[in-house]
C-alpha cells in the first residue's frame, strides 16, 4: 500500500524539514529533517522499513529505532487525517 497525502493537504519543503497544511482545518504540522526523510521515502512508495533504512543512513540512529520511528510517524500522519485512505 503506497502512502499518499490527502488532497486537502498542502506540503512545503523548508530549510528545517517539511510543513504540512490541512486546508480543511487550517492546522499545520512541521516535520524536522529526520521526519522529512521518512515522509519523502514513504511518498516515494517505499515501506516504513525502507524509510527507516534511509533515516539510519542519514542520521546517527540504529536501523531498528529508525524503522520504529518511521512506523510511528506514519501512524501519527494517518491519525491526523493527513494521508489519503
Amino acid at each position: 500500500m503506497s502512502t499518499v497525502i490527502n488532497e486537502s493537504v498542502s506540503i512545503a519543503e523548508t530549510d528545517h524539514g517539511v510543513v504540512l497544511l490541512d486546508e480543511r482545518t487550517g492546522r499545520y504540522w512541521q516535520l524536522n529533517r529526520s521526519g522529512a526523510v521518512v515522509l519523502r521515502e514513504l511518498l516515494a512508495g517505499r515501506t516504513p522499513r525502507d524509510a527507516g533504512a534511509a533515516l539510519a543512513g542519514a542520521f546517527p540512529v540504529s536501523p531498528e529505532q529508525a524503522e520504529a520511528d518511521a512506523h510511528a510517524l506514519l501512524g501519527r500522519l494517518r491519525e491526523a487525517g493527513l494521508l489519503a485512505a
